[in-house]
């Protein structure tokens, strides 16, 4: 064997080692893409069941919220009524309080009085 044999014999076997020492990485690299290919594919098909729940919670949800409405717009309308009514009892207490509260007060007074001078005469026998 000549010189330039032995020269291309040796770079051939550095060429081989070469592309088996790249070659596992790439390998592995396939490995590890393979499994991510699978990570994938399986949250792919167990999200459609959790996004399908979700949807129906979320309908679920929105009928609430509408029955929640009509519930406060009743509760307004109570308030309001309420609102009326008290407006009502404070205008039929000042009627009350301004055409019989001052003839109701000079009765009292008027019964107190006789009261005390009878009660006055008694202790004067």
């Amino acid at each position: 064997m000549t010189a330039g044999e032995i020269a291309g014999l040796i770079a051939a076997v550095a060429a081989v080692a070469f592309v088996v020492f790249c070659a596992v990485p790439l390998l592995k690299l396939g490995r590890v893409l393979e499994e991510m290919r699978l990570a994938v594919r399986d949250l792919g098909h167990n999200s459609v069941p959790i996004l399908q729940e979700l949807k129906g919670t979320v309908a679920a949800t929105n009928s609430e919220l509408g029955k929640l409405g009509v519930v406060t717009e009743d509760v307004a309308k109570v308030s309001a009524h309420a609102t009326v009514v008290s407006e009502n009892a404070a205008q039929l207490s000042t009627l009350f309080a301004s055409t019989l509260g001052g003839p109701l007060i000079k009765t009292a007074a008027f019964t107190y009085g006789v009261r005390q001078a009878i009660s006055g005469r008694k202790k004067a026998k």
